[in-house]
């Protein structure tokens, strides 16, 4: 009798081991395809990583952006998240939507203050802005200079600024500062050429006073003589004496032999900027 109730404990025992194999190996070959399956998973991340990344070689820039944005999201805080931010930038710059590419830029300035390609997010940010023509086919369309805007062109200023600043030895800092010149001399022959307009049309307060935004912005660009004769001019007619000499001093001691004080503003064709 004992001995039979031993044989059928070591029956049941059997029979509870077996189940139990049995269900860890189900269970782990679920596991297995959990894992396979799982979006998150590194392996997912890495194949999602390097098909947008042959999408951007590839120029399909609307479906790299689609799969970036699912990296972005699903690797936050890591090494690729951070990549996948900067390559969505990029995708958005070269689809032509400025704006998007921008917030993402200050998007990722914002969350990683320390990342080592923070000198190239703000390289990218001040690429995105920067308009080399600045205004160009509104000069040959003979728009309304002041109905131009430049914030796209003082924002560009500003990153790639802060780039120098921050990062003078990053490998992008030589052509930061060739495109801050660049853009400085642009800026300030707007302004220029903006109170020119003001002065041609009688608009003396609005002349005068772009003319010293420029001046005291734009110090050491080309183009500072005619502001500070825009200047002499419009307070002389307004009746600002004191100011007008002040501005006449300025305008003598910087430039003894100007060609405004004895020419004035000569009338130029519309497509030229100088």
């Amino acid at each position: 009798m004992f001995v039979e109730k031993i044989q059928a404990g070591r029956g049941v025992f059997s029979a509870f081991v077996g189940a139990l194999s049995m269900a860890l190996v189900l269970g782990l070959a679920g596991c297995g395809s959990t894992a396979k399956d799982d979006p998150n998973s590194q392996a997912a991340l890495d194949k999602l990583y390097a098909d947008a990344k042959d999408d951007l070689n590839s120029g399909s820039y609307d479906r790299a952006i689609k799969s970036l944005e699912k990296i972005e999201g699903r690797a936050a805080g890591t090494t690729m998240g951070q990549q996948a931010t900067l390559d969505l930038a990029w995708a958005y710059y070269r689809t032509a939507e400025r704006a998007q590419a921008v917030a993402t830029l200050d998007r990722f300035i914002k969350l990683n203050p320390s990342s080592p390609a923070m000198d190239y997010a703000l390289y990218m940010k001040g690429i995105v802005n920067f308009n080399e023509d600045l205004g160009l086919f509104g000069r040959l369309a003979n728009q309304d200079v002041s109905e131009r805007d430049q914030q796209a062109s003082r924002e560009a200023l500003l990153a790639f600024r802060q780039l120098i600043e921050q990062f003078p030895e990053s490998k992008y800092a030589a052509d930061a500062q060739s495109r801050v010149n660049f853009i400085t001399n642009t800026l300030a022959a707007y302004e220029i050429h903006v109170a020119r307009y003001y002065f041609n049309r009688k608009a003396y307060v609005a002349a005068a006073n772009r003319a010293q935004a420029a001046v005291a912005e734009f110090q050491y660009a080309p183009g500072i003589e005619e502001a500070l004769y825009i200047m002499t001019e419009s307070y002389d007619k307004l009746g600002l004496t004191q100011l007008r000499d002040d501005a006449r001093r300025v305008l003598d001691k910087n430039f003894p032999n100007s060609e405004y004080a004895t020419h004035g503003l000569a009338k130029k064709p519309w497509w030229k900027f100088w």
